[in-house]
């Protein structure tokens, strides 16, 4: 068994790449269980969150009797470790072979996850966002927040990136970081005003309370919701959803565990109808993307274990030459 870290996974992989492995995954479908979803209680803080999140081959859809993957990803999420300057999501992701169930790779989840997370908002923003699209906010400084970046440059002509975060100084690091790999970014302090600005607008966060406001959003915005993993979490009011074109990775995920998309369907600003699609149907051109340049769209992701399979099986195979 490949044992496969942080530094393995980049080397194995390209925006550009993962972006198309992933359209070509959510094209053939695989199969993926409801995740476990495990609250963890402690005296002492926050509760942390263990997430299980398996998926495997459909070999039987596929017409195959053999060489198809199983894969497990198994998550924590630690709210309180920014206080310890660790990050809040850690992980590994077990890859198996589906006929005789041998572990073939233990990949480093964290780093798998966020390349995974990032092309699969890429992948949205290649039918979401306008053609034209200049200006990408970035809510939230974490581990994400520079993937996001080069994933969305890789299907949209992005000049210029803003960075903001409730703490400024991680921010900060993050603009210099990207300004080191050649990219316009500076952080911001006013998130309202960057809204007005931007032509793309992603959120990783762990928020609960919006960050993008619906009044706010100049048309033609797309916005990209891929923190608030929980129904009781938000990063959009109301207002964004209900002036928006709205599309999540998966219907079942999104209704039942995205809070943008849980708290909208309660409070009325949005029915299950109004979902307009998503990975699935967009990908198999069952749903129409972008109509009017004028348009506002969003997509919410809670993250498919369908990506993580094919991430995984992507990396395990640039290893294996």
């Amino acid at each position: 068994m490949l044992i496969l870290g942080p530094d393995a996974v980049d080397a194995s992989l390209t925006y550009k790449g993962l972006i198309e492995t992933l359209r070509e995954a959510f094209k053939a479908g695989a199969v993926q269980p409801v995740r476990h979803h495990h609250h963890v209680e402690r005296p002492d803080g926050a509760a942390n969150t263990l997430l299980l999140m398996p998926a495997w081959t459909d070999l039987q859809a596929a017409g195959r009797s053999a060489g198809g993957h199983i894969g497990i990803k198994i998550v924590t999420v630690a709210p309180d470790n920014g206080k310890l300057s660790k990050p809040a999501v850690m992980g590994n992701y077990l890859l198996l072979d589906a006929a005789t169930g041998e572990p073939q790779a233990m990949i480093d989840g964290q780093k798998l996850t966020v390349w995974r997370t990032a092309c699969a908002s890429a992948l949205a923003a290649d039918y979401l966002a306008r053609p034209d699209a200049a200006v990408h906010l970035i809510c939230g400084a974490g581990a994400l927040s520079p993937h996001l970046a080069k994933a969305h440059r890789a299907v949209r002509p992005l000049r210029r990136v803003l960075l903001w975060n409730r703490t400024a100084a991680h921010a900060a690091a993050v603009a210099e970081a990207l300004q080191a790999d050649g990219i316009d970014a500076q952080a911001v302090d006013d998130l309202d005003a960057a809204q007005a600005q931007a032509d793309v607008i992603s959120c990783a966060t762990l928020s609960s309370v919006p960050l993008v406001k619906g009044a706010l959003l100049k048309p033609g915005t797309h916005v990209d919701l891929v923190g608030a993993f929980t129904p009781t979490m938000r990063e959009s009011d109301d207002e964004a959803i209900r002036r928006a074109r709205v599309y999540v990775d998966t219907r079942a995920g999104a209704t039942k565990e995205a809070g943008d998309i849980v708290l909208a369907l309660q409070s009325g600003a949005l029915t299950e109808g109004d979902i307009r699609g998503d990975l699935f149907d967009l990908t198999r051109g069952k749903a129409a993307g972008r109509n009017l340049d004028s348009e506002i769209t969003l997509f919410k992701s809670v993250g498919a274990a369908l990506e993580d399979l094919a991430a995984g099986i992507a990396v395990y195979r640039a290893q294996q030459g």
